[in-house]
């Protein structure tokens, strides 16, 4: 689960991260590595999603964003040990924790964790340093529906300037569909989520695939999760 990347409500941060650590956050299980239940019970999940989709017997480059505690990238670098993974946060318990399990699990295919703002200009990102269509795949899960839509907006801009042609976005979380919301469980998390920030909630499929053309992708695979979520597949054109 994300702790969110948010630059612009400075006045809010504290408030939307005690939320999030209280619902999804459990003990630290080592030191600096932290656990958040919800990435506990979608990580496998999520990985399957990916090997269908990225080859395990071919290098490449791939980012996270909104890494979370590090328990998913932690889980994708064993099973993609050609694919160089580079995770990112802008909390700063998270960045430490993502650097704890890449130490605990001894991964050489992950990179250290780095600071992004997904709301700053894509150019700005890793201080400069990410090439433009350098990425086979970014992966991105729970974040645009506990932050502002800046966020969404911001992510798939990265993406279309990051991703290579034929490069994939994984964007995991829960969708309304052509302005439907189902099942009741989730039209309540919505109603919660903007009376806590009316910024906040969740998204319909069709304003991310709006996103997505806008940034030169294409809505590619939707795949129904447990929990009542879903992976959305972008490829990037």
């Amino acid at each position: 689960m994300s702790c969110l990347l948010i630059r612009f409500l400075t006045c809010t941060i504290q408030r939307k991260q005690s939320y999030l650590y209280a619902r999804y956050f459990s003990t630290s299980h080592s030191d600096n590595m932290l656990q958040f239940p919800a990435a506990e019970r979608n990580k496998e999940h999520m990985l399957n999603v990916l090997k269908d989709h990225l080859p395990a017997n071919k290098e490449g480059q791939a980012l996270e964003i909104a890494s979370g505690c590090g328990a998913h990238v932690a889980l994708f670098a064993q099973n993609f040990p050609l694919i160089k993974w580079q995770p990112s946060e802008i909390d700063q318990r998270c960045l430490e924790s993502i650097s704890a399990y890449k130490e605990h699990y001894g991964l050489q295919n992950i990179n250290e964790p780095i600071p992004i703002d997904v709301t700053s200009p894509v150019q700005s990102w890793n201080e400069g340093k990410f090439q433009a269509a350098s990425f086979d795949a970014v992966v991105n899960m729970n974040m645009i529906h506990i932050s502002p839509w800046d966020t969404a907006i911001g992510l798939f801009k990265g993406c279309g300037s990051l991703l290579k042609s034929g490069g994939l976005l994984f964007l995991y979380g829960p969708f309304a569909v052509h302005g439907k919301l189902i099942p009741e469980s989730n039209v309540s998390f919505d109603a919660s989520l903007r009376q806590r920030d009316s910024s906040w909630g969740v998204r319909d499929v069709d304003d991310v695939e709006k996103l997505a053309i806008q940034n030169g992708m294409a809505l590619m695979k939707t795949v129904d999760m447990p929990a009542n979520n879903k992976t959305l597949i972008f490829k990037k054109s």
